[in-house]
């Protein structure tokens, strides 16, 4: 019949937000078959066409077989990959066999065979999503957006709203410079957040705050080695030495950390220029009038000008560059100049003594911070 929801279809741009929602469909969908052996889950992702046509294959036969004791079936067919803009899915092969899954899908009596799909990333400008919406109980989880800041953001608040919490100012902005592009991630440590926030608040919503992330949150974007950076560049020698220390401990080794403290002292470098210019100041918000800097500097990075990168400050989050030039006093520019050359210089140390890295960097540390 014209405009029956045959089936569910699930889709997004990202695995883990829709894997998480077919979950959830899957349990509702399956919570009136008794029979385990009615319940089937079969794996939709591949790697060329072959692959495409056995994940059919078995969708096919399993929608066909009939229950050996009677009653309703439910199969889910799940991490669809072959519909999104890529070699695969843009395959000959590949467009033939979404047309036969149309075809089935088309064909479904939902009474017999309760039947889902989730598919991540899926190229909705393509024929078979866009039938999908029309026919199906269809939902887009995250938008189309792959990664986008305020699709993460939308994600984590959301998360938080179901727990009974929310997120204070500043908090949702740390989290996700911390953790990074990183969903699934990013939903655990929104959950442990607000499990923590629900423990120590007296509210009715429980309030993450900026300093809970910055507290109980690691900084997986940069790595391990995030603590030494925050500790180096707030100039404080005792607690630089401390996590050189601890990093060393666990069996660290110096070149990252030294990665780590030059890519943050490269942006630091392009933010103080531009302060002692006058292109930019400190503000509540990060970085105040980033933008209208960028359109006057941007052309000088060429190529990198468009990549989000340690060399290129106008692709950086302005509140995070502000985060960055405010965690303690912004050292000079000569300051930021001296301590570029005393990395090189700790690299070319390590080298020499290979077996001496914690000391090494604990002497470029006292170096730099007691100058």
């Amino acid at each position: 019949m014209a405009g029956a929801r045959n089936f569910t279809f699930i889709c997004g741009q990202d695995d883990y937000l829709v894997t998480r929602a077919g979950e959830q469909a899957f349990a509702e969908l399956a919570k009136d078959v008794a029979d385990e052996f009615s319940r089937e889950v079969i794996s939709g992702f591949a790697g060329n066409v072959g692959e495409v046509e056995t994940a059919l294959q078995r969708f096919r036969e399993s929608v066909q077989t009939v229950p050996m004791f009677g009653g309703k079936r439910a199969v889910w067919l799940r991490d669809v990959n072959f519909l999104a803009d890529t070699v695969t899915g843009r395959a000959e092969g590949t467009l033939k066999v979404v047309e036969q899954l149309q075809e089935i899908l088309a064909g479904l009596n939902p009474e017999e065979t309760g039947v889902l799909v989730t598919a991540a990333p899926v190229d909705r400008r393509r024929s078979f999503p866009k039938w999908c919406e029309k026919n199906s109980n269809f939902t887009l989880v995250g938008g189309d957006a792959e990664g986008g800041g305020e699709m993460l953001a939308g994600v984590v608040i959301a998360e938080a709203k179901s727990l009974g919490a929310g997120f204070g100012p500043g908090a949702v902005e740390l989290l996700l410079a911390r953790v990074g592009p990183n969903t699934r991630l990013l939903v655990e440590e929104t959950r442990k957040l607000a499990a923590y926030a629900e423990n120590v608040g007296a509210a009715t919503v429980a309030m993450i705050t900026e300093d809970n992330v910055a507290e109980l949150t690691p900084n997986t974007a940069e790595g391990d080695f995030f603590e030494t950076a925050e500790a180096f560049f707030s100039g404080d020698l005792k607690w630089t030495l401390a996590a050189l220390h601890r990093h060393f401990f666990a069996g660290g080794d110096a070149r990252p950390v030294i990665s780590a403290l030059q890519n943050r002292n490269r942006l630091l470098l392009q933010v103080r220029t531009l302060i002692d210019a006058g292109e930019v100041r400190l503000g509540p918000r990060g970085l105040d009038g980033i933008q209208r800097a960028a359109a006057a500097y941007t052309a000088r990075f060429g190529e990198a000008a468009a990549e989000k990168s340690s060399y290129n400050v106008f692709a950086q989050n302005p509140w995070y560059l502000g985060k960055l030039a405010g965690t303690g006093r912004l050292p000079t520019l000569r300051r930021l100049i001296d301590n570029q050359q005393d990395f090189i210089a700790a690299f070319a140390e390590i080298v020499r003594r290979p077996n001496e890295q914690e000391e090494v960097l604990r002497d470029m540390a006292v170096r730099c911070l007691a100058a």
